[in-house]
């Protein structure tokens, strides 16, 4: 039986075995597809990738840090200015000129220091540029607190945040990409938003033990910690061209478009704009108002209650602005805007009509929905829509001019509908502004997220 099994398997002439073995070996060349034999380059291994960029883990906690640390700095120009300039023997006329100052620079200076992120080559040292005139604008008020340099010391801390602000937006959706922006600024907003809370309960703690103007000394050593954040976050790390890029091949760049054109003729960024007025003109003096009333009806517990309204909408902002960034990029900017706006009325006919202080309280929950949707939507609809022109600072910064301008006009329309129609009729009239800045988002903003398309699904 063995000798007739080994006769078997030379029934097969040894050329024709030679010739199935050649066959074998030669078919998988044929099939293979020599285009994925090519080595990818990183362009392309990026965009199949659908914009998952990977970032290096210094970057990604240095900016934590930097926005937490960027919110311990503001703080310190917030409630305590006029709290400084009272003990300082300040007169009423001269703190309201001071902060007026200061105001008219933060609302003029929007559109250029967003120009002038766009013109710096290096976004890093635009952000650090700022942090030191912020925290020089600090270390001036607490040396040197004479009226001519506190002017001045306004004029720069308001100019230096003109040009914070974009930067850190343009560092954050530079180093992830635009797939994954919304998820970054939430994250940005929920750091933010801790750094607030803790920067004004430290800032209270050693203006109490010690004095006011270690506030302003605490407010100019942060900025060291600031600057050490920065630099964590990796030059390498962040595109340079992630605002550059044209969104598709079919609309280019126009040749010759300058800032204010562009401006002028993105129907989406005016429509935008629009609602943040409507928005802000509502909202910016519900607070203030807030304070008021309190004062009337629970004098003695006033100054914890309004410590417990600003305290409650930063609580909220860090826990769901991270939330608010993923449906953003699930659900899209629409809906989510939508979100945000609808709370504002809501918030202002409660408040009209609760009169306990305690629920007064308990509706801020409201403010921190609206703060943690504006907080993540603004820098993302701005970029939306500016895709492909290059000019995401400048349009944020006159986003922001806008947001000011609704903001200074807020506080006036309040003051006149508290004095002569009551604090009632004043919270039902800001409610009816935020209702109708919630129906122009209704019906004229439209849907920006945009789809991540891979070039070869372009070619096809």
């Amino acid at each position: 039986m063995t000798v007739a099994r080994s006769k078997v398997r030379t029934a097969v002439p040894p050329r024709e075995r030679e010739m199935h073995r050649q066959d074998i070996r030669a078919r998988p060349v044929r099939l293979k597809d020599q285009a994925a034999e090519a080595p990818r380059s990183p362009a392309s291994a990026s965009d199949a990738a659908a914009g998952e960029r990977r970032i290096s883990a210094a970057s990604r906690y240095g900016l934590d840090a930097f926005a937490f640390f960027v919110a311990n700095l503001q703080t310190g120009f917030g409630p305590f200015l006029a709290v400084y300039f009272s003990q300082a023997k300040w007169t009423q006329s001269d703190i309201g000129f001071a902060l007026t100052v200061g105001s008219l620079v933060a609302l003029l200076g929007q559109v250029p220091g967003g120009a002038f992120v766009d013109v710096v080559r290096s976004k890093r040292f635009a952000a650090a540029v700022a942090v030191i005139g912020i925290a020089g604008s600090a270390f001036a008020l607490a040396v040197w607190p004479s009226f001519p340099v506190v002017l001045l010391a306004m004029a720069a801390h308001s100019a230096a945040s003109c040009v914070l602000t974009p930067a850190i937006a343009a560092i954050s959706i530079g180093l992830v990409g635009r797939a994954h922006a919304g998820e970054r600024l939430g994250r940005n907003a929920s750091f933010a938003a801790l750094g607030n809370a803790l920067g004004a309960a430290g800032m209270g703690a050693i203006g109490y033990c010690l004095s006011n103007g270690a506030v302003f000394y605490l407010t100019a050593a942060l900025g060291i910690p600031t600057v050490i954040a920065l630099a964590r976050i990796r030059a390498r790390d962040i595109d340079p061209g992630v605002f550059k890029e044209p969104s598709s091949p079919e609309a280019p760049r126009a040749a010759g478009q300058d800032g204010i054109r562009t401006l002028l003729t993105n129907r989406g960024l005016l429509c935008f704009s629009a609602c943040m007025v409507l928005f802000f003109l509502a909202n910016a003096a519900m607070l203030p108002l807030v304070g008021s009333v309190l004062t009337l009806r629970a004098s003695e517990t006033a100054t914890a209650l309004v410590a417990a309204c600003i305290m409650v909408p930063q609580a909220v902002l860090a826990v769901s602005a991270p939330a608010v960034g993923r449906a953003a990029e699930r659900f899209g900017r629409y809906p989510v805007l939508l979100l945000g706006f609808g709370a504002l009325p809501v918030r202002g006919l409660m408040l009209a009509y609760t009169t306990n202080p305690y629920g007064l309280v308990a509706i801020q929950v409201l403010d921190g929905i609206s703060a943690s949707v504006l907080g993540v939507m603004v820098p993302l609809i701005v970029s939306d829509l500016t895709r492909g022109t290059g000019r995401f600072n400048l349009a944020l910064g006159a986003v922001g001019t806008a947001m000011g301008i609704g903001a200074a006009l807020s506080t006036s329309l309040a003051g006149v509908m508290a004095d002569h129609l009551g604090s009632h009729s004043a919270f039902l009239g800001l409610a009816c502004v935020g209702f109708a800045a919630f129906m122009l988002v209704a019906l004229i903003m439209p849907e920006t997220r945009q789809s991540e398309v891979r070039p070869a699904e372009q070619a096809a």
